[in-house]
């Protein structure tokens, strides 16, 4: 199985036999722990949220145990609530989610706090633009056959990553994407007619980004392969690299270093916004 950027796990969601099951209980407890001590402060959601400096529908995914919680949450947190070292006691058991697979979560708690978020894709449309049905359809396709607990963890885990991308505004999301993956018609036209929409309308949020790479290039600093780079609140960067089964989660400096260099002529190689922008409109009214 190619997970593609998007986490994707195959045996292991609730439910489900053959795998080792994936364990949200400290998720729950977790955001049950936080929602005590938030009422024991007599803060509403609403009130508790700016406290934090994260949005309410973001408190409330937590406070239910549907998103695990970046470490600046837990800080903020158990400084508003006065929570005697409860919530990082806690949070220091968070290991496991849902529909993610195990080499991804790593990643996926740095894009939680990304001041900065790069992605190059070549096989298919990324995690964070994917439509539900453009995401169901990868899931329904994965070999061995996942059941229906898990199609559904994997959902769930996707949507919530997707959140970042609106309930983040000061994070720079970058996309570079091949021009094929929208050609290939993944999932029937209807399908890609919506992803082709939906990847349009998140371009014209002002922290989204998307380039194309077009199908006929004779130089292209991308060939071995998609990649992300993140930066960090401290402002180090990091990279990851994912293929059959497996992902690379990279800190090697030098490496890191040329990444950014690859990332940086693909984008002078890739159509302008604007031009990326045409293409897509192009490709929505040819299929």
């Amino acid at each position: 199985m190619t997970t593609d950027g998007n986490g994707m796990g195959g045996a292991g969601a609730p439910g489900c036999g053959g795998g080792e099951p994936e364990v949200s209980d400290s998720l729950k407890t977790f955001g049950e722990v936080v929602k005590a001590f938030r009422k024991r402060a007599g803060l509403t959601q609403e009130q508790f949220a700016p406290r934090v400096q994260y949005s309410v529908p973001t408190v409330a995914s937590i406070e239910q145990g549907r998103r695990f919680p970046p470490s600046d949450f837990v800080k903020r947190a158990e400084e508003v609530l006065d929570a005697f070292g409860a919530l990082r006691g806690a949070a220091r058991h968070l290991s496991r989610q849902p529909g993610l697979a195990s080499w991804f979560r790593q990643w996926a708690r740095l894009e939680e706090e990304a001041v900065s978020l790069y992605t190059y894709e070549c096989r298919l449309v990324p995690g964070l633009l994917q439509t539900e049905a453009y995401a169901r359809t990868l899931f329904v396709n994965q070999l061995p056959p996942l059941c229906d607990d898990q199609i559904e963890a994997q959902w769930v885990a996707r949507a919530e990553r997707q959140r970042l991308l609106r309930e983040r505004p000061n994070t720079a999301f970058s996309f570079i994407l091949e021009e094929q993956v929208f050609l290939r018609r993944t999932g029937g036209v209807e399908v890609t007619r919506e992803v082709i929409d939906h990847v349009l309308r998140l371009a014209e949020l002002r922290n989204v980004e998307v380039q194309v790479m077009p199908q006929v290039r004779e130089n292209h600093a991308g060939l071995d392969g998609p990649m992300q780079l993140v930066e960090t609140p401290d402002n180090k960067w990091l990279a990851y690299t994912e293929g059959q089964e497996s992902g690379q989660f990279i800190h090697q400096s030098k490496v890191v270093s040329m990444l950014q260099m690859r990332y940086a002529r693909m984008r002078s190689q890739a159509l302008s916004l604007e031009d990326s922008l045409s293409l897509l409109q192009q490709m929505r009214g040819a299929v």
